[in-house]
């Protein structure tokens, strides 16, 4: 049975940063991509960066040059490095893996098999 469980979140002020770190409790690398979505209250869960097995990386377009995604195999862990976090980045992020299927249509929740529990990002003004 494989796990995703994530850490880091937490209260931050406008234009600070947070580190999210997801531990998997299988290999990494058996997963392509692994991404991180997130959810605010009221709005529908979406996409907000994968890594594939080769680290090419993908991102929403509001969090492109803010936020980092990266994979470590070794440790069997993904994590998002958020700079510059704003109000509306207030939300619940998921770590998602893939098992299947390869990169594409790596936005879209359903072709994710695996979920974390989630973990809470809260952005003051």
């Amino acid at each position: 049975q494989v796990q995703l469980v994530e850490s880091g979140g937490g209260l931050v002020q406008a234009g600070g940063s947070l580190r999210l770190s997801c531990a998997v409790s299988g290999r990494t690398s058996a997963f392509s991509p692994m991404a991180w979505f997130r959810q605010a209250p009221g709005k529908e869960r979406e996409f907000v960066a994968a890594i594939s097995w080769s680290r090419n990386t993908y991102y929403v377009d509001s969090v492109k040059g803010r936020f980092t995604i990266s994979r470590d195999d070794a440790k069997n862990a993904v994590y998002l490095e958020m700079n510059s976090l704003k109000p509306e980045d207030t939300a619940v992020y998921y770590c998602a893996a893939r098992s299947s299927g390869g990169i594409s249509n790596y936005m879209y929740s359903t072709n994710y098999n695996y979920w974390g529990q989630g973990t809470q990002v809260t952005v003051s003004s």
